[in-house]
């Protein structure tokens, strides 16, 4: 018989089999860039550019995960994540105005990222119910004109300053106030994703993912966990958009369209399906590259390098080859393969 050869990459695959795992890697890396930015923050050795993006990128890959719920774990495809962020946004804004002189800020805000959230659970509950009867492309034009219809009602609304906006001035909030508590809602929509991938509700979820007739004919309340991911989602979403509406002195619905929700959604797909490592890889990419290009030589053509960029990565994402290449030389793979050499040459060291 012919010996079979090893695969040279084995080494790396190992990282797998001796149990490192992708979520802890993930939780790493966040920590790592969160530790690096804080230093660099707080020391006063980071340009007022990338101060004044550090939010907004946090508040995205809070949207980006809790899309990647709908989009990625249950396979459906949701254009109107942008109005449930509106919601929250102005919900938790108002909350926060009525009390901005009897709460402090580190009472005042969690409480408005709450009730922000519940707000923009409840319209997913509605928007929901008849929505999610549908799927394909059918849900996704639903969802879209939802998202519109939720803009022109908080347009036509005096209460939240109508066309010229709500004027959060009195709430104000710069980078060095605000990011904590959006370092806090990343870790939590990420930890909340993780533990319901591996669940026994993350199994039937994407049970019906792949396979919407078999998994109800096991038994699987199809409505029930459709509407659980959809409202966690839109929580999620309106919690970001209170965060993200004190960073602004003022805030406009017109700013929440379907352009922001199909950003949203590009973020997603962008950074795989169901991965919660390549959704926040990809928001800090692409939301950081286009103000990286705003140098004197290349600023003209900063929107065609990020189209261009766009377009390679969905190639590369489209390829095989590229797929099994990304698995084989994945962070904990390289981790573990680094660590393995390194007790090999202290072992041999000691012989």
């Amino acid at each position: 018989m012919k010996m079979k050869k090893k695969n040279p990459a084995s080494p790396l695959m190992e990282g797998k089999r001796r149990g490192i795992s992708s979520n802890a890697v993930t939780l790493l890396m966040v920590v790592v860039i969160y530790a690096v930015v804080c230093y660099l923050l707080y020391s006063g050795n980071m340009s007022r550019q990338v101060t004044n993006m550090l939010v907004s990128i946090s508040c995205y890959i809070v949207l980006a995960v809790s899309l990647n719920l709908v989009v990625g774990l249950l396979g459906e495809l949701s254009l109107g994540h942008a109005g449930f962020m509106s919601v929250g946004l102005f919900t938790g804004c108002l909350v926060s105005l009525a009390t901005v002189d009897v709460l402090p800020l580190p009472v005042r805000l969690p409480v408005s990222m709450i009730v922000g959230g519940l707000a923009a659970a409840v319209v997913g509950l509605v928007v929901g119910l008849p929505a999610l009867r549908l799927k394909g492309d059918y849900l996704a034009i639903v969802t879209l004109g939802c998202g519109e219809i939720i803009k022109t009602v908080i347009t036509n609304l005096d209460v939240t300053g109508g066309a010229k906006g709500l004027n959060t001035t009195p709430i104000y909030g710069n980078a060095k106030t605000l990011l904590p508590y959006s370092i806090v809602l990343v870790f939590l929509v990420i930890i909340v994703m993780m533990n319901l991938k591996s669940s026994r509700h993350g199994r039937a979820i994407m049970a019906i993912r792949d396979n919407r007739i078999a998994a109800e004919s096991n038994g699987v309340d199809i409505t029930y966990y459709k509407l659980m991911v959809f409202i966690l989602a839109a929580f999620f979403a309106g919690m970001a958009g209170t965060i993200y509406g004190h960073s602004l002195s003022n805030n406009k619905a017109a700013s929440f369209d379907y352009n922001m929700s199909i950003e949203i959604l590009v973020l997603v797909v962008l950074g795989g399906m169901g991965s919660i490592r390549g959704s926040i890889i990809a928001t800090i990419i692409l939301r950081a590259l286009p103000e990286a290009l705003r140098v004197d030589w290349v600023s003209d053509y900063r929107m065609l390098a990020y189209s261009v960029l766009l377009i390679v990565i969905m190639l590369l994402n489209a390829s095989p080859k590229f797929a099994d290449l990304k698995g084989r030389w994945s962070i904990g793979n390289v981790i573990y393969f680094v660590a393995n050499q390194k007790k090999q040459k202290e072992a041999a060291h000691r012989d």
